[in-house]
Parts: C-alpha cells; sequence; structure tokens
C-alpha cells in the first residue's frame, strides 16, 4: 500500500490502536514494555536500534512498522542519509520488495520531516 499522507496514516492508526489497548489492556501493556526495553539505550543507542526495526518494518513491508519508525528515528536524530543507508541494508536483506518498500520509507521520512517544521 503507498500511503500518500504519512502524518494523517499514524493519526488514523493512532485511533485504530486506541482501541486495540482498551480491548486488550494487558496485552497492549506487555508489547510497550517490549519495545521500551528493547529500545532503550544499551551496548546500542536508541536511534540505531530505531534505524534496525525500520530495516526490518521496509522487509515486512509494514506501513505502521515505517511510519513509526521512521517518526521514532527523527526524533532520535537520525537524519536523511542514516535513512538512506537503513534502505540500502534493508534492500540487501530483501531485495525488490524492500526497495518498493524502502521508497516509502523514504517518502514517510520527508514527509514527517517536512511535518516538523
Amino acid at each position: 500500500m503507498a500511503v500518500g499522507d504519512w502524518g494523517e496514516f499514524i493519526h488514523q492508526t493512532d485511533r485504530r490502536m486506541a482501541d486495540i489497548r482498551r480491548g486488550v489492556p494487558g496485552v497492549a501493556k506487555g508489547f510497550a514494555e517490549v519495545a521500551k526495553a528493547a529500545i532503550a539505550p544499551g551496548a546500542l543507542d536508541s536511534k540505531t536500534k530505531e534505524l534496525i526495526a525500520l530495516a526490518i518494518g521496509i522487509t515486512a513491508r509494514c506501513d505502521g512498522c515505517l511510519a513509526y519508525h521512521v517518526k521514532a528515528a527523527i526524533r532520535c536524530g537520525a537524519n536523511r542519509q542514516e535513512i538512506l543507508e537503513t534502505i540500502g541494508v534493508a534492500v540487501y536483506m530483501g531485495g525488490g520488495p524492500s526497495m518498493i518498500y524502502g521508497a516509502e520509507a523514504l517518502a514517510a521520512y520527508d514527509a514527517l520531516c517536512s511535518d516538523k517544521a
């Protein structure tokens, strides 16, 4: 799926995820704790971990993963070149489908970065 408006996509997905959090609060809380622990700085900093998550999202062809991990990578200080190199690794690991989703990840970065301005 090609997302046209990444900011609106995140807003819409946030609303949908709120339904999940209300419906299965224990599962949602557990997932949030896993995410927090996985991204916490350790031997790797949080930005590196978000870039890894983005690469996995590209290879898994997950639009939500692109949106949320690009947004988080920006928050952690990732720049456009780092996003591009992450896309390169994802293409190496995921082939043609990752090339297409890498283009989507770059579109998400460009759109969400300009939303900050």
